[in-house]
């Protein structure tokens, strides 16, 4: 099924499993032995795989979207399911942005623990989402942390590209590049990054830089625009002369 239909499929999904959640005695968490965040993380990407692997993260991630996002690309690959754990997170947000209730009942800290992780069990479950996936998604569930899927699914990607040797370019300029200049600029990008890495091109376009351009790659930006050119000169022509 292509990746749109994916996504529109799991529409009805949310709406299900939250009227489930709803028709349930859901606000009534059981009580029950918790872990701290930190150790659920271990152990859910040490548990993932049968068989315990040498494997190592490709980037390092740092703050809550970071150490989820390396934990789970830890598991994906230990049980060699990355591209599919990347396809079933990607539609899980889509829809997600989707479902103006469901984007509400991730963020809202006041649902019940039980009540979150029953939700996503059951969207996984008819998704028939993989284990890995599952259980990452009730792991954001049941450590409140749901509210960070985007970021999340961001840093994943970053992960998983650069687990194929690619890497990310964003390109701002006023209007599209022509072929000719983008061909040039993703040969010069291949160059700088070296070891046969492929650069992925995306461009976007915002009249507000003037001119020049604004190159995000490899987490950093290199901001060539007449707009940040003006405000340099502005500044320096308000400074005071020295004699």
């Amino acid at each position: 099924m292509a990746m749109a239909g994916r996504v529109r499929s799991m529409g009805p999904l949310i709406q299900k499993a939250l009227s489930s959640f709803q028709r349930s005695d859901a606000h009534h968490s059981l009580l029950r032995p918790t872990l701290s965040n930190s150790e659920l993380l271990r152990n859910y990407a040490t548990a993932s795989a049968s068989k315990e692997q040498n494997v190592k993260v490709p980037l390092t991630m740092y703050g809550v979207s970071g150490n989820y996002s390396s934990a789970l690309y830890l598991a994906a690959v230990k049980s060699n399911v990355l591209e599919k754990v990347e396809s079933e997170l990607y539609d899980f947000v889509e829809a997600s942005k989707k479902s103006p209730t469901f984007s509400q009942f991730m963020k809202d800290l006041s649902v019940p623990k039980d009540a979150r992780v029953k939700a996503v069990n059951e969207i996984c479950a008819q998704a028939k989402f993989v284990d890995v996936t599952k259980n990452f998604l009730a792991l954001l569930a049941e450590n409140g942390r749901l509210r960070h899927i985007d970021s999340i699914a961001k840093r994943f990607k970053e992960l998983t590209m650069a687990h194929k040797g690619e890497v990310k370019a964003i390109v701002t300029t006023v209007i599209p590049l022509p072929p000719e200049e983008e061909k040039e600029l993703k040969a010069t990008l291949s160059e700088m990054t070296g070891n046969g890495k492929m650069v992925t091109f995306e461009q976007k376009i915002d009249p507000s830089i003037l001119g020049g351009l604004v190159l995000e790659f490899e987490r950093k930006v290199f901001d060539m625009s007449i707009r940040t050119r003006a405000r340099q000169m502005e500044r320096f022509l308000r400074e005071p002369l020295n004699f």
